[in-house]
């Protein structure tokens, strides 16, 4: 089992220099270890993702590369470890798509409305090695100091609310958290509500206090966050994928020979064809949990008016964002 860092012994770590987890600085068979962080608690998708990198990984060494984890944004949330990764003060870390945009604005194409047909439409395209490929290539182009070397998911997303959303009509009016991204702040207004940006770690606070109405995210993400407190009903839109990138920092990248970039793209890869089916699951599961727990869930949202207004918007919003948005949105939409 990867081991889970407490945050301060985390914090100690990333404000350190030492380079003991360089293979340059030490002799080729001595046991590495590496800093893998994201701002999700471990029992999420996240988790999974870390948990089958951290395996594959130290099996295909033979227990040479140990991956530790900070889980729960003990590093920081999601734009600070975009600068962690890009300065090498973290090794591996993973961000949401909506999130990456910050830095690629184009990856902003992983968060078009209904881009995604169905759960298992998710699964495979996130495991298409065109796909995969063609979103590497847009990172490689756009950001330097790091790289992505995986697609995974924590599902679909829905809104949840003190409000029952049953049509598209329903959300007229509503203040909703959503994504800083320009697709984000198209598709919303275009179903009638306000978009508000914000940290996720101010969304529970910002539903109990009602600067905001609603907020969307995947079901599990809903559950362990608890935001069913201050917003107890979830309506099952699937409006969007909950897609996030696997990173390597360029400092451990270059860092590595050729056999090593071999184990670490090795072990992204099993993340990509294990890890949707995992989490999609796991998203089953949340939701079993949450009506339990006495959680209103709308299962019967008619999508078909949201769907109209995004339909139109997909080819339009992939073009505004560039080229390798298109291609991207291409090879997504053309998966069966």
């Amino acid at each position: 089992m990867p081991a889970i860092k407490a945050p301060i012994v985390a914090a100690a770590l990333v404000l350190g220099v030492a380079m003991s987890g360089r293979v340059a600085d030490s002799a080729a068979d001595d046991v590495h270890h590496y800093r893998f962080a994201y701002d999700q608690p471990h029992n999420t998708g996240y988790g999974l993702a870390a948990d089958i990198f951290a395996s594959k990984l130290e099996e295909l060494s033979k227990g040479i590369f140990i991956v530790d984890q900070y889980p729960g944004a003990q590093l920081g949330q999601e734009p600070q470890l975009l600068q962690l990764l890009k300065s090498g003060d973290v090794d591996f870390a993973i961000t949401s798509s909506a999130n990456t945009a910050t830095v690629c604005p184009e990856a902003g194409v992983m968060s078009l409305h209904f881009l995604f047909r169905s759960e298992d439409h998710l699964k495979k395209a996130l495991a298409d090695p065109k796909v995969v490929k063609a979103v590497r290539e847009m990172i490689d182009e756009t950001v330097q100091g790091a790289h992505a070397i995986a697609l995974a998911t924590l599902g679909l997303r829905n809104i949840y609310s003190k409000k029952e959303i049953h049509r598209v009509g329903d959300m007229k009016g509503l203040k909703v958290r959503v994504q800083a991204t320009a697709t984000e702040d198209a598709m919303f207004p275009a179903y009638g509500a306000q978009t508000v940006h914000m940290p996720f770690g101010s969304v529970y606070t910002s539903l109990q206090t009602g600067v905001v109405d609603a907020a969307e995210n995947g079901v599990n993400v809903y559950l362990v966050n608890k935001h069913y407190e201050v917003a107890p009903i979830l309506s099952i839109t699937q409006h969007e994928a909950n897609n996030s990138l696997i990173w390597v920092s360029d400092r451990l990248w270059s860092s590595l020979t050729a056999r090593q970039k071999q184990w670490v793209q090795a072990a992204a890869d099993e993340v990509g064809q294990v890890q949707p089916g995992k989490a999609l699951e796991l998203e089953h599961q949340s939701e079993v949990k949450l009506k339990s727990i006495g959680v209103k869930v709308i299962g019967d949202v008619d999508k078909s008016g949201f769907i109209k207004i995004a339909e139109p918007l997909l080819d339009q919003l992939s073009k505004q964002l560039g080229p390798h948005a298109v291609k991207v949105e291409q090879l997504i939409r053309a998966i069966q």
